[in-house]
Parts: structure tokens; C-alpha cells; sequence
């Protein structure tokens, strides 16, 4: 199980950043302008809904960016095999991590067995960071569905996707979260996503405690202005 080290390496915003490019509207255009964001700011990789997986994979393969496939968004309450099926299907398309959706219907009923035993499945297929829905959760399923994604074998803990509760008023609250989540699970990397906008939020998120930044808004958080490179 790969985990962060003690002493942080100092490193770049931008290479903090999970651009994400998700959502039934997307096009090829999109997914080709946001592969050449990532690889022209050095983000740390481009977060895609399985189908673009291929696309991503192509765009960005003279690159070190990698390609992050969303599975089971928004609630993970997909059943267990055709999970498992997604997350074989995007390490055969090219994907070089998985953002995983933790069951949130099963963590709210207290089904712990169930969640591991998913997750530690899905976990020994690729690089997996499980996304635990923060917001719909209480302080206390938290803590718990952390610990058990540590043991399940997954590199990061993630604290939401895009359709999260909290709005963007309530990222202090998510930064709460971030905290009870590496009480739970220490040594594993920590993701913060879910209406982070502004390099303003995205420092405040890394001084929680979060290693990488979930976001759609990379270009506006870096703060530069450049002109894409044509491949």
C-alpha cells in the first residue's frame, strides 16, 4: 500500500492538481483542451468519466500527467461485480488510477464488512483513491469508513466529488473532514475536491491537510495565462 512520507517534498500548486473534466456533457474537444491543460501546466493528471479514459491516455502519452478514472459517481451504489468490471475496464483502457466512489448507501446503514470487502477488491487491481462522500456523512462515519479504506489497501483518501452537499460557503467544514480523515487513516494521501475554485481555496485545502485538489478550475487556481501547445 503506497502511503505519503513524514516530511512533505515542497512542490508546486499546480502539480497538487487533479483536473477534472467529468459530466454527461463533455465532448472530445473537451477532453483534448483539458489533456492540454494538464500537460502545459503540469497538472498531476486529467480526472475522466470512464468512456474518455482511451482519449486522455492518447493525449497525454508523452507526458508524466496521469489519467484518473471516476467509477460509480455519484453514490457508489452500483452492485459489487459491475464495479469491479469498471474499474478492470479503465486499467485495460490506459488509466493509471481509479477515483473510486465509497458505497454511501452502505455506510450509512453501518455495513462495514460489505464496504471492505469491495473496496479491498477494487483496491488490489490499480492505484485506488476511495472517494467517501464527506458531505452526506457524519463526523463519526468519517472516521470509520477512513479507517477501513486504509485497510482495504487504497493510496487516498478522497473527500468528494463534484455533487457533494456542502456548497462552497462550506469548505471550512470540508477542511474538518480533511482533518478527521487523517486522524483515521494516517500516512494515506488526502484528496480535496468539490467546489474548490480559487487558489485561495486550494492553499486552505493543502494547509488542512490535503495533498492533492480535486478541481475543474486548474488554469484559474495556478493563475496563469498560456498558450496551449499545439502536439
Amino acid at each position: 500500500m503506497a502511503t505519503k512520507k513524514s516530511s512533505k517534498k515542497k512542490i508546486s500548486l499546480a502539480a497538487t492538481i487533479d483536473q477534472t473534466k467529468i459530466g454527461p456533457k463533455v465532448t472530445l474537444k473537451d477532453i483534448k483542451k483539458a489533456s492540454a491543460e494538464v500537460r502545459d501546466y503540469g497538472f498531476r493528471g486529467i480526472c475522466v468519466n470512464p468512456q474518455w479514459v482511451r482519449t486522455a491516455k492518447m493525449e497525454l502519452r508523452d507526458s508524466n500527467a496521469k489519467v484518473i478514472c471516476l467509477i460509480d459517481d455519484p453514490i457508489g451504489d452500483s452492485v459489487h461485480t459491475l464495479r469491479v468490471q469498471a474499474c478492470k475496464t479503465a486499467q485495460e483502457d490506459g488509466a493509471d488510477e481509479l477515483d473510486v466512489v465509497a458505497s454511501i448507501p452502505n455506510i450509512k446503514h453501518e455495513l462495514w464488512e460489505d464496504i471492505y470487502n469491495d473496496l479491498s477488491e477494487i483496491c488490489a487491481i490499480m492505484p485506488t483513491k476511495v472517494i467517501i462522500g464527506s458531505g452526506y456523512l457524519t463526523d463519526e462515519e468519517i472516521a470509520k469508513v477512513s479507517a477501513i479504506v486504509k485497510k482495504a489497501g487504497a493510496i487516498c483518501v478522497k473527500t468528494a466529488t463534484a455533487k457533494d452537499p456542502l456548497e462552497h460557503r462550506e469548505l471550512k467544514e470540508k477542511h474538518f473532514h480533511l482533518k478527521i480523515m487523517q486522524k483515521a487513516a494516517p500516512g494515506l494521501l488526502m484528496k480535496a475536491s468539490g467546489n474548490i475554485k480559487t487558489a485561495k481555496d486550494a492553499r486552505e485545502a493543502i494547509k488542512a491537510g490535503a495533498d492533492i485538489i480535486g478541481t475543474s478550475s486548474g488554469p484559474e487556481i495556478v493563475g496563469k495565462k498560456l498558450k496551449l501547445k499545439k502536439k
